[in-house]
């Protein structure tokens, strides 16, 4: 994926009227796909959750001295 691919991100929140707008740093006329999906704040705090329990996981002294020695 070239630079010029990269997606972009726009976190917002959608006004009473319904109508969201963006600001491109694209040519104008450039062709462009739009998908647009409702964020779940559940969905995030399950994620933050797991990746907080799962850091343990790597305070390991046992581990950490099997690996070093590898």
């Amino acid at each position: 994926m070239s630079n010029s691919q990269l997606p972009l991100r726009f976190d917002m929140q959608v006004p009473p009227d319904g109508r969201v707008e963006v600001q491109l740093p694209l040519p104008a006329g450039s062709q462009v796909t739009m998908y647009v999906f409702e964020q779940s704040d559940a969905d995030f705090d399950e994620l933050l959750a797991a990746s907080a329990t799962s850091t343990d996981f790597w305070n390991n002294p046992e581990d950490d001295e099997d690996w070093n020695n590898a």
